[in-house]
């Protein structure tokens, strides 16, 4: 448990939950005197339709911290108290000695908000250069694939079909099926309409669906070596690539088609990943960065193919105030609409490069020389 002697470092939030937390075994959620178990409980909020959602279900299933699933838009939901942003998942945190309980949006400060609360079965490894590694590999997932993911569903005929005719039942099951319908199309207009923002257009098709191929040979040669990214236990990147992989390898049907002529073994590492609560694990799991897998650096030349330039090219224009990110990614033209979101997310990058140890940076460099990812961390 978290050493009571340093819980003036930790934010007030953060205080009441770790107060709760306190007890016996494995971050186990303990009410205090008077609440009840189901006060004590995290509730997840989300949709299991949302790659999001289902990377940080299965985390939390992972580390064994025991949860609340509650469907968003639902009456419990809306009991609840509302999320910072409107995002989905979220996660509301128990409160403490009569304080309220209170809500995080966003999947990684989530889980690494439970990194510093719950020491148990930790996503991070102990290892400062690592763990860099383990953060550039979860937001490859959360922000590279989730291109590949929404590229997929929304430009093949036959995967936004089946996403729209099923999404939106996923908040309102009772809907009639004329209600159904009607909500399909104004949900399929809608996430047609952001294509732009998320980067798909016919400029870059191309380079998103050979990026995901790739991605598929890539990952059967490194699981081949190892279960997991990182060595024997699952990481933060596992987890975000896994939550993506949830629609491109088993439910939207063209790029689980490229899934299948590729790597089935992806479709079986998917469908593992859901639940992974009965894996024990020991920090000898992590791979020794000294001398990692030939295939690991194979994966970070991915990363840094066609992520690293996207993400400074995309810091660029929105530091710009630009109406357009125009770069090129692996020899080809990219044009799409700057996100600010992608921006702050290459700035926690580097600052967490930056609060490195010189001798941990080192490291991180030696392992990402030549791989096209130093861009990345040029200006940090």
């Amino acid at each position: 448990m978290v050493d009571g002697a340093r819980l003036d470092h930790i934010c007030e939030p953060e205080l009441r939950f770790v107060r709760v937390l306190r007890g016996e075994g494995m971050g186990m959620l303990r009410p205090d005197e008077g609440a009840t178990e189901d006060d004590a409980a995290l509730k997840l909020v989300g949709v299991g339709a949302s790659p999001y959602t289902r990377k940080l279900r299965a985390a939390l299933r992972y580390r064994r911290v025991p949860y609340h699933f509650v469907v968003a838009g639902s009456v419990e939901a809306n009991a609840l108290p509302d999320r910072p942003l409107p995002l989905v998942p979220y996660l509301v945190l128990p409160g403490a000695d009569g304080a309220p309980a209170t809500a995080m949006s966003d999947t990684t400060p989530i889980l690494d908000h439970l990194e510093r609360t719950v020491p148990e079965r930790r996503l991070r490894p102990s290892d400062p250069a690592l763990r860099l590694i383990d953060l550039l590999l979860e937001d490859y997932g959360d922000e590279w694939l989730s291109k590949c993911m929404f590229h997929y569903r929304w430009s093949y005929a036959p995967d936004t079909r089946k996403a729209s005719a099923y999404l939106p039942y996923a908040r309102a099951m009772q809907m009639t099926r004329e209600e159904g319908r009607d909500a399909e199309n104004a949900f399929a207009r809608r996430q047609i309409s952001r294509i732009g923002v998320v980067g798909s257009n016919p400029i870059t098709a191309p380079v998103i669906e050979e990026s995901w191929r790739r991605y598929l040979e890539i990952f059967e040669a490194h699981i081949q070596n190892q279960p997991y990214l990182l060595g024997h236990r699952p990481g933060a990147g596992d987890f975000a690539c896994y939550g993506q992989m949830t629609m491109l390898v088993i439910t939207d049907p063209t790029p689980a088609q490229i899934a299948l002529e590729v790597s089935p073994r992806a479709y079986a590492w998917t469908e593992r990943l859901e639940d992974v609560s009965g894996l024990e694990v020991s920090e000898g799991d992590w791979i020794d960065l000294a001398s990692p897998p030939s295939t690991l650096r194979d994966l970070l030349c991915e990363v840094g193919r066609v992520y690293a330039p996207f993400m400074v090219g995309n810091a660029v224009a929105v530091a710009r105030g630009a109406d357009q990110v125009a770069c090129e990614i692996d020899g080809k033209p990219w044009v799409q609409e700057p996100f600010v979101y992608q921006a702050k997310c290459l700035r926690w990058l580097r600052a967490a490069y930056s609060a490195l140890e010189p001798s941990d940076r080192r490291r991180v460099d030696q392992l990402l020389e030549g791989t096209g990812c130093e861009p990345l961390f040029a200006q940090a």
